[in-house]
């Protein structure tokens, strides 16, 4: 397995307005996480909180929801729809961690607001750690046919809760940076289209104003990592559809920080849009922040590889001179555990593209570095006899 490895991004790092290792819920961890893992946690803020099941999945697995708040202003949010992307399950459980914390602007949400958050939609595609359901179905292009159970379910919740706001919660690739620039799109949103030609509805609008407070509050923790997702229009994405049903709706995309392939840090930065979110819609001061301000957030780009070797005609005389290989690590369960195996993604001229990690085969410490990787070399189909004749 190659190990992923440490980017040479310099991020400055920024003291949390919150005491954010307070809340942070230590139980959930890591990559795969399941209902099986969740539940011991919402068995315990059943205390508290409302835990009901809204449904069954196609493998009969409970998809639960927990209700907070009693406040006048609805917010739905949900995560794993896809079920291998788990960075903003952990974070929601962070969140309602911060909700029962009592501090003053814990308690002005649940004064003001009431929360249904599903952490887990899909959770047969989370057992698997699969983007698909068990029936293999994307149940985000599934929102107006609504042919899944777990569709259903979210149709159901959506049409019985009667929310003012939903937050559609994801992760994305490491493939994606801001922008032109070599900075990962840690975190990445998206006011979804109503309508083909992508017009600016009313509650387009608030969705836009939400998504700016929220970047204004990222931007003094990850300058120059917050990305804009792609709004091209697709009626059968859940975003899209309950945009067009006019209610405010927010994509968030939990992507890559330097070295975080656990996406630990990342669920930090998904927790503070959170709490930036609730606390603008709880106090009722999204006019603040100027619609306008959402187009000066960077396009999301795919200009990243997980590793990229340089110049690796010095490695081997088969490869041309400038040649670069590209490897992307694919996330494989493994024992209940996921695995980060190396592809050969790419060789050539890779002029404009970045790696999280960067070898350079002109420089002798970089050589060294891979001729002690045995996977790289037979990812690139080069044998220890070369590195020999060295």
């Amino acid at each position: 397995m190659i190990l992923p490895l440490h980017g040479t991004i310099k991020t400055r790092v920024l003291r949390m307005p919150l005491n954010y290792n307070a809340i942070r819920e230590e139980t959930i961890k890591g990559r795969y996480v399941t209902d099986k893992d969740i539940d011991p946690f919402l068995h315990t803020v059943a205390k508290d909180f409302i835990v009901q099941i809204e449904g069954l999945s196609v493998e009969e697995r409970a998809i639960k929801s927990i209700v907070l708040g009693k406040g006048k202003l609805k917010i739905l949010m949900w995560s794993q729809m896809h079920g291998n992307e788990s960075t903003t399950t952990k974070a929601v459980l962070d969140l309602i961690n911060f909700l029962k914390s009592g501090s003053d602007l814990a308690s002005s949400i649940l004064k003001n607001c009431t929360l249904k958050i599903v952490p887990i939609l899909n959770p047969d595609g989370a057992m698997a750690y699969t983007r698909v359901n068990a029936n293999g179905v994307d149940l985000n292009r599934d929102a107006q046919e609504r042919t899944q159970p777990e569709s259903i379910v979210l149709r159901k919740i959506y049409e019985d809760f009667k929310p003012n706001y939903c937050f559609n919660l994801h992760d994305q690739r490491t493939i994606f940076n801001v922008g032109n620039t070599p900075k990962p799109a840690t975190v990445s949103f998206l006011a979804p289209a109503h309508d083909p030609e992508r017009s600016i509805s009313k509650t387009r609008g608030i969705s836009m104003q939400l998504i700016v407070a929220m970047n204004q509050e990222l931007q003094k923790f990850i300058p120059g990592q917050v990305g804009r997702y792609d709004d091209g229009f697709n009626s059968n994405c859940v975003g899209d559809t309950f945009q067009m049903l006019h209610i405010p709706t927010i994509l968030f995309e939990s992507g890559h920080f330097p070295g975080d392939y656990e996406r630990e840090e990342t669920r930090k930065y998904i927790f503070t849009a959170l709490v930036k979110a609730l606390e603008v819609i709880s106090k009722g001061t999204i006019n603040q922040y100027k619609m306008d301000s959402y187009f000066n957030i960077p396009d999301n780009n795919k200009l990243f590889y997980d590793v990229m070797m340089k110049n690796i005609h010095i490695l081997e005389p088969k490869y041309e001179l400038g040649n670069s290989a590209a490897i992307q690590f694919v996330e494989t369960l493994v024992d209940g555990k996921i695995e980060f195996k190396g592809k050969l993604e790419e060789i050539g001229d890779l002029q404009g593209k970045f790696g999280h990690k960067t070898y350079n085969c002109l420089f002798s410490k970089d050589l060294k570095t891979l001729k002690n990787n045995p996977e790289l070399m037979d990812l690139l189909g080069i044998n220890g006899i070369f590195f020999q004749k060295m």
